[in-house]
């Protein structure tokens, strides 16, 4: 039996004032195509499919669409989708029954009105099992100690994923024993390795949970949230990244999917996923910049640029004029001070630049100091539904 595992895709991400969508289409045509050439029996792809809670319209027909592609592929057996942190869960959960007809299982936030036990079957044989285990939000968490009341949040979070895990597994063991159990999650582990463009889920960010103790339990772990391919301590614990690079901090990784075979022993190859553009940061003093920014043979490039200059406006007006010259598309401009700069004045300045529209906004709220944490969330949700309608006018 043959899976794929994917993740991260990020569907409707508004890049700094840039849609993705060209990208991500090229990603999901080679991503149908993949699963066509390597005859995949199981797709599973484990959580943040979009965004944000409210995706644009043409995020949505990308979705959709795709899925629908699936469905006309003979080798495919099953999808099985989980919700990631970014992911809303009305949104996922709309064509859940529909999609079902589909064979694509969507599992949203796993609570006990919820099946995450889903067999592989080939007729009337067992293939796998897998626990489709999504982001898992406080609520299920509580649910799943029993209704044990633990002060120290971040204990909370360790104890109530893991006591989760290990229910699923002894789930899956009742049903068949003898078939490869194959687990799906959305969180970061230790040991893994992070960007700047994935946020803390948790209290304290990194959870107790490692490699380690996934392993023991289940034949192949699917997890998703980081964003850079890698395995964590075993070789059948595995975080497949993002399918696109989704900050400049990701620039010089290589974005990749798992294929997993499964036979008497589990084999995981890596398929490097090819760009439709690339993210390039150059740093430096004006003229290493104007060098770099000369040698750019790729129009499509997305550029960051860090000047380190006696005088840094000059050099980005220079900059800035010459990459016009050149059809080059810079999207952010950093200054680094110089030792003798910082001695005379620290500052420490976030750049409109790095921020999405909805971070300025979260920021700005912040400053309210809002204590009804109600009104809080919805004055969030109300602003993106505003900046959702607005990225969805943009794309008429």
């Amino acid at each position: 039996m043959r899976l794929l595992h994917t993740s991260d895709w990020h569907l409707g991400q508004n890049f700094m004032g840039k849609s993705r969508i060209e990208e991500h289409e090229a990603f999901l045509s080679w991503l149908l195509n993949t699963i066509k050439e390597n005859n995949i029996d199981v797709l599973l792809v484990s959580g943040d499919i979009f965004d944000t809670g409210t995706p644009p319209n043409y995020a949505l027909e990308l979705y959709y669409n795709f899925l629908k592609q699936l469905s006309q592929v003979n080798s495919l057996n099953t999808t099985i989708i989980t919700a990631g942190n970014h992911d809303s869960v009305s949104t996922l959960k709309a064509p859940k029954q529909l999609l079902e007809a589909l064979n694509v299982h969507v599992v949203v936030n796993g609570d006990e009105d919820e099946n995450i036990i889903i067999p592989i079957k080939e007729g009337d044989v067992t293939k796998a099992i897998v626990c489709a285990v999504p982001f898992l939000r406080d609520n299920v968490i509580r649910q799943s100690l029993g209704g044990e009341t633990v002060s120290d949040k971040e204990k909370l979070a360790n104890d109530g994923i893991k006591a989760y895990y290990e229910k699923a597994y002894n789930k899956a063991k009742e049903l068949d024993e003898n078939s490869p159990i194959i687990a799906m999650g959305h969180l970061t582990t230790v040991g893994s390795r992070s960007s700047d463009s994935e946020r803390d889920i948790y209290i304290g960010g990194t959870l107790d949970i490692g490699g380690d103790y996934l392993a023991s339990m289940f034949d192949y772990v699917a997890l998703g949230h980081l964003h850079i391919n890698q395995r964590v301590g075993n070789e059948h614990v595995r975080y497949s990244g993002s399918p696109i690079p989704l900050s400049f901090s990701e620039s010089k990784n290589t974005q990749k999917v798992n294929v997993v075979t499964i036979e008497k022993d589990v084999k995981v190859e890596e398929l490097e996923i090819p760009l439709k553009r690339k993210l390039q940061v150059i740093k430096g003093d004006l003229e290493t910049i104007k060098k770099e920014l000369k040698a750019i043979e790729d129009k499509t490039t997305w550029i960051e640029v860090h000047i380190k200059d006696d005088n840094p406006m000059f050099a980005n007006t220079e900059i800035r004029e010459l990459a016009t010259k050149l059809e080059l598309t810079i999207l952010a401009v950093k200054i680094e001070k110089s030792e003798k700069q910082l001695r005379a004045k620290e500052l420490k300045a976030i750049s409109l630049d790095e921020l999405s529209v909805q971070e300025v906004f979260e920021k700005r709220l912040d400053l309210e100091e809002i204590e009804n944490k109600e009104f809080k969330e919805q004055l969030s949700q109300t602003f993106n539904k505003v900046v959702s309608n607005l990225h969805q006018e943009e794309q008429i």
